[in-house]
């Protein structure tokens, strides 16, 4: 719940914009960390001038309060515990606005077998759903979930295969199933 604001006096139509454009982009960062992009498109929403908005925004990158860098190591950290594809936090982060070569540089440091690790996990949570269904449609609902989390079709696949052939009473799996 919001917390209720101050009402609104006369006075604050003659408020400074760098304030009020302050105030908006600080209270978009308590909720969670930004990306300047997205920072920059709540403080046009809120139709500050674009130059007012620049100041601000650049003020708080010089105090560290926004860091498209930082946001983008944060957010990819944030995907393992979301169970997501790198190829999906990207897709993720240009969304939110954050430069593809900042965004590709914080996806480097990714470990390579990652995808694989995440998608493995999710897949056996995933799959403890899937026991009274038939083996062909277990395949197709498996890899369909992982395929909407963004991973990589190969990954998929073989996934796919191990988590359902780990499965009790289902055997070997016929991925040629469409």
């Amino acid at each position: 719940m919001r917390a209720a604001e101050p009402p609104a006096t006369d006075d604050s139509a003659e408020a400074d914009p760098v304030a009020v454009a302050r105030e908006i982009a600080l209270r978009q960062l308590t909720v969670r960390a930004r990306s300047r992009a997205e920072l920059a498109r709540a403080l046009a929403r809120k139709q500050v001038p674009e130059a007012t908005a620049k100041t601000v925004l650049d003020r708080l990158a010089e105090v560290g309060l926004v860091d498209d860098e930082v946001f983008a190591r944060d957010w990819l950290a944030a995907g393992d515990r979301r169970q997501r594809s790198r190829r999906a936090l990207l897709a993720e982060l240009a969304e939110k606005g954050v430069d593809r070569d900042v965004a590709e540089a914080a996806a480097s440091e990714l470990d390579s077998e990652r995808d694989y690790a995440v998608a493995r996990a999710y897949a056996e949570r995933k799959a403890r759903g899937l026991g009274r269904v038939e083996p062909a449609a277990r395949y197709r609902r498996l890899a369909g979930a992982l395929a909407r989390r963004g991973f990589p079709a190969p990954v998929v696949a073989q996934v796919a295969r191990e988590v359902l052939d780990d499965l009790p009473d289902f055997g070997e799996v016929d991925d040629s199933v469409d």
